[in-house]
């Protein structure tokens, strides 16, 4: 399994330079970079050579760039009302397809839809499918996966539906993006693994403390309680052997830190050693 880092690892204001060499320091493999609107590395706005530099860039580090997430779709969720607002979440999509054909990632990370009281389970899968399929077909020419990841979005609550939902759009090309830490408040990250199995494009990885229970009980690896050697063996029951990146919120002083220690972590982690010794 490859070791990678997610660009918000890092303040909003590191240049991406500094991104790419503190995580080669550090000995990760991957980075996954983020679609925003405007700000530091992929937005909305770049352009094919503009992407192209980036991976340039990421090679010349000696680093791959796997995937590509966003937080636009908590924005623009495809499960929205509102047809227009639907309609800027397929973009979103799109673009993400767009700049991971060009940088030569294989997924993108993709949430769903957002249930509330103004839109109900039943009406966030509906839409939400509707809204995929007609993005699937550009992922399907670009060879790009869509992964769909299971966050605290009220939605997608036990593995076998999550399942279910994937299969039902028939598509190699549809799949999960497995975060490890969001499970940990609702099931066992290990049961969600062995179930989803082969359909798991990617694994997103953190920590979590069930006693405080909310979103402030997210912490670094091996800080809460996940069972990292049930994870480790679930994963390798599956066969994966794709990547491994940590979301974890940047430090609040000294950056690099974040990823050294999150890069001894990992090594733990993927090395199954015991974490009491």
């Amino acid at each position: 399994m490859l070791k990678g880092i997610n660009q918000w690892c890092y303040p909003d204001d590191t240049p991406l330079e500094i991104v790419f060499k503190y995580s080669r320091d550090a000995g990760f493999d991957a980075v996954e970079l983020n679609v925003s609107m405007d700000g530091i590395g992929l937005t909305m706005n770049t352009s094919m050579e503009e992407a192209k530099q980036i991976r340039e860039l990421a090679d010349h580090y000696d680093l791959q760039l796997q995937s590509i997430s966003t937080n636009l779709l908590w924005k623009f969720p495809l499960s929205h009302q509102d047809e227009k607002v639907r309609e800027q979440g397929r973009k979103v999509i799109e673009k993400q397809i767009e700049l991971a054909a060009y940088i030569g990632a294989d997924t993108v990370l993709v949430v769903p839809g957002l249930v509330n009281e103004e839109t109900s389970y039943l009406d966030c899968y509906i839409r939400s499918q509707e809204e995929l399929r007609k993005v699937l077909p550009l992922a399907e020419k670009q060879n790009v996966h869509i992964g769909i990841e299971n966050v605290w979005n009220k939605f997608l609550l036990s593995p076998l539906e999550m399942a279910r939902y994937i299969d039902e759009f028939h598509s190699d090309y549809m799949g999960a993006y497995y975060d490890v830490g969001n499970t940990l408040q609702f099931g066992y990250p290990e049961q969600w693994i062995s179930i989803l199995g082969e359909r798991i494009r990617k694994i997103h990885v953190k920590d979590f403390k069930q006693s405080v229970g909310n979103i402030t009980g997210f912490v670094p690896l091996l800080a809460g309680d996940v069972n990292w050697d049930k994870v480790f063996q679930a994963l390798k029951q599956i066969g994966y052997k794709d990547t491994v990146t940590a979301e974890i919120p940047a430090y609040a002083y000294g950056p690099k830190y974040l990823a050294e220690d999150t890069a001894k972590h990992l090594d733990i982690v993927l090395n199954q050693e015991m974490i009491n010794h």
